[in-house]
């Protein structure tokens, strides 16, 4: 019995890089960006469709460049997170340039996703056996969301320090995300000087979200307490994992923690690109894409 689920791609936070006509850094040899591995990945597992968060200002050029080769692959629609789509009753700030943040990405999705759901960053690899784990969980439609985690050791970079989120796991669920937003070598800092160790295999959040549409309405609730207190900060960001930090302390669902030890990948860093299309070409050169 077939089942539909959506891979929803939070794209619109690629303008800077982005820059006009250049197109998304390429990974494959034939010029593909990680989201054409990423769509690969997902429709192999179950994924039937796909919907991209962009921003108008990078639309033409985005379906030019990504869109027109994804739409080879699957069904394919657009969201747009714009800085004035906010819940009735709010007005966007005249000097405000920042994007809302990743829950607010997810809140314009709304109105194009209907069914179980994914949430990945456009620029992370997060491999086949991910997208299977999340796939399968949605499958069983037991109303509860889920979250796939990578070992902290699968998700380093040789070339710098990076900023990850370490979870507190009880029962198979999550309990908490605590950012270290200064790791290296398995340890963290908080003051430059002194390095804590974490265990290598402990798990970590990369982004990657298992949901239902029930999703929206905690979202536009939270948004609509976070408006009502901060909408005139200049740079406040509201972001998808306080959203379901709150869904878990209010029980509201359980979250699931789906464990992938599948090693993640992402240019980080500038030095990372070589490693990662290395890493790339040799999974094309063992039959992984085909027609890659």
């Amino acid at each position: 019995m077939s089942f539909d689920a959506t891979l929803v791609v939070m794209a619109a936070g690629m303008g800077s890089r982005f820059g006009g006509l250049k197109q998304i850094e390429p990974i494959g040899p034939n010029g593909q960006a990680i989201i054409d591995f990423s769509v690969y990945d997902a429709k192999a597992a179950g994924f039937n469709k796909v919907v991209f968060i962009i921003k108008h200002e990078i639309e033409k050029e985005f379906k030019e460049i990504v869109g027109s080769r994804i739409e080879k692959m699957i069904d394919v629609d657009y969201a747009y997170q714009e800085l004035d789509m906010l819940p009735e009753g709010f007005v966007c700030p005249a000097d405000r340039q920042k994007p809302w943040g990743t829950a607010h990405a997810i809140y314009c999705a709304r109105n194009v996703v209907n069914t179980p759901f994914a949430v990945i960053n456009a620029d992370d690899y997060y491999g086949k056996g991910a997208y299977q784990k999340m796939y399968d969980y949605l499958k069983e439609q037991n109303g509860d969301f889920c979250m796939v985690g990578f070992r902290l050791e699968n998700t380093l970079t040789e070339n710098g320090t990076v900023s990850r989120g370490i979870c507190e796991v009880e029962n198979g669920n999550l309990t908490s995300v605590t950012e270290r937003t200064k790791i290296l070598d398995c340890k963290y800092t908080e003051d430059d000087e002194n390095w804590v160790e974490l265990p290598s295999d402990c798990i970590v959040s990369m982004n990657m979200w298992g949901f239902t549409p029930e999703i929206f309405n905690y979202i536009e609730n939270d948004l609509n307490e976070f408006f009502k207190e901060k909408i005139n900060v200049p740079k406040v960001e509201y972001y998808l994992p306080t959203v379901v930090s709150n869904v878990i302390d209010r029980g509201q669902k359980d979250v699931a923690v789906l464990v992938a030890e599948d090693r993640w990948y992402g240019v980080t860093y500038k030095e990372d690109k070589e490693g990662v299309v290395t890493a790339l070409a040799e999974k094309i050169n063992n039959g992984e894409y085909e027609g890659f």
